[in-house]
């Protein structure tokens, strides 16, 4: 036993090399990648990946045009973005060699664990894809990315509808959309860090209102069934809840229903209890760790359930960090984990943590959730760039 386990720490320790070698070094400059500035991976619009100081090195100082040095495609520098990929790669990478415990998968045939149908987006239709949401009388899916056009709306069969919010400074513009909800009377609504502002449009792209100066960092966003509109600001702490006309475009009403939060990012609704759910996270500078908490309050805003990262340890044996949150048709809190790669269901508030693995194989990098009045689950995978449909299997 003791050579094998000896055998497989040399085979892992090959495999991290190798990916080191060929996926985790700027082919240019033959730096290795990181998350600093300048060496952070950058997508070019043909697919290949520099970092950001090659393209810096590359593009023209005045027009920023470049080649890419691989297939000489043409593009600018400001069309390129992020390599999530390979950021996430880098992640995992850093704590390959420390074994962890496996996560316990839920058997196939358990009712209520899903799995996926179908998918769609993908490389070039999305880019990086941030929040995710499902408009309550159509049923189409809208996605904020950072592609050209920054919001995309779906159909039912996953092809594109239409899209719309252009890349860019002016005030209707998106600069950089963390996350999207869809109102009662089909309005789309889009927090964009770029700007620190909220941003509403009609169904067809119509700019009807920007609501800027009120926020440090609007991150997350949903709709009530009110009709009302629930914001994180990461930043401050703090969450808000905005009362809009949106046929005639004007803001009626702001209140702040909580404060002292700590980094407040996702926020969900139950609209079979008014429950809330906010998710924490915490940041540990300079350690690359982090931590995740579970916030769900009440209608009336008092705190019926909470549980972090160490509380879910006690229960899982493989740590959890919860990137999206969203509430069932029965009211359990579900939560998507980016350490396990899964979907997980936390149960109902007032029974906190009721752990239970929904979706345990088929995600990368799930980013956002939300239900289907048929019950399906939609996951956002922004590593695979896609939407992710997922059904109940009952064997």
């Amino acid at each position: 036993m003791g050579a094998e386990a000896s055998g497989s720490g040399r085979a892992l320790r090959e495999l991290v090399r190798e990916a080191e070698i060929s996926l985790l070094e700027c082919k240019v400059c033959f730096e290795r990648f990181g998350h600093r500035q300048q060496r952070r991976p950058r997508n070019l619009p043909c697919g290949h990946v520099v970092c950001l100081a090659c393209v810096a090195a590359l593009a023209h100082p005045r027009t920023l045009a470049l080649e890419c040095p691989f297939c000489r495609r043409a593009c600018r520098g400001c069309d390129t973005s992020d390599c999530l990929p390979v950021l996430h790669l880098l992640e995992l990478l850093g704590s390959a060699l420390r074994p962890a415990p496996a996560a316990p998968r839920a058997a196939p045939s358990a009712p209520g664990v899903l799995t996926c149908h179908h998918a769609f987006g993908g490389w070039g239709t999305l880019v990086n894809p941030t929040g995710l949401a499902l408009c309550p009388k159509t049923g189409r899916v809208v996605v904020v990315h950072d592609g050209r056009r920054r919001v995309k709306i779906f159909d039912a069969g996953g092809g594109c509808a239409h899209q719309f919010g252009e890349k860019g400074d002016a005030a209707q513009d998106i600069r950089y959309p963390l996350d999207v909800t869809v109102t009662n009377d089909c309005h789309v609504v889009v927090t964009d860090a770029g700007d620190r502002s909220i941003k509403v449009f009609d169904f067809f792209g119509q700019i009807k209102l920007v609501i800027g100066g009120q926020f440090s960092l609007p991150w997350g966003v949903e709709t009530t069934p009110q009709n009302g509109v629930m914001v994180t600001d990461a930043e401050a702490g703090s969450l808000h809840l905005l009362e809009v006309d949106f046929p005639e475009g004007v803001l009626r009403r702001t209140e702040r229903l909580q404060t002292h939060l700590c980094y407040p990012r996702g926020v969900a609704v139950s609209w079979l209890t008014g429950a809330i759910a906010i998710l924490e996270h915490p940041l540990a500078v300079g350690t690359g760790a982090c931590s995740t908490t579970v916030k769900v309050f009440s209608a009336s805003m008092q705190l019926i359930g909470q549980v972090d990262t160490f509380g879910l340890s006690l229960f899982f044996p493989s740590k959890i960090t919860a990137s999206a949150v969203t509430f069932d048709h029965q009211g359990n809190v579900i939560v998507a984990d980016t350490s396990g790669q899964a979907v997980l269901c936390l149960g109902k508030p007032e029974e906190f943590p009721v752990l239970k693995p929904i979706i345990t194989h088929g995600l990368s990098h799930p980013v956002a959730l939300t239900f289907t009045k048929e019950n399906s689950l939609l996951v956002l995978d922004s590593a695979a760039h896609s939407v992710k449909v997922y059904k109940v299997d009952w064997g």
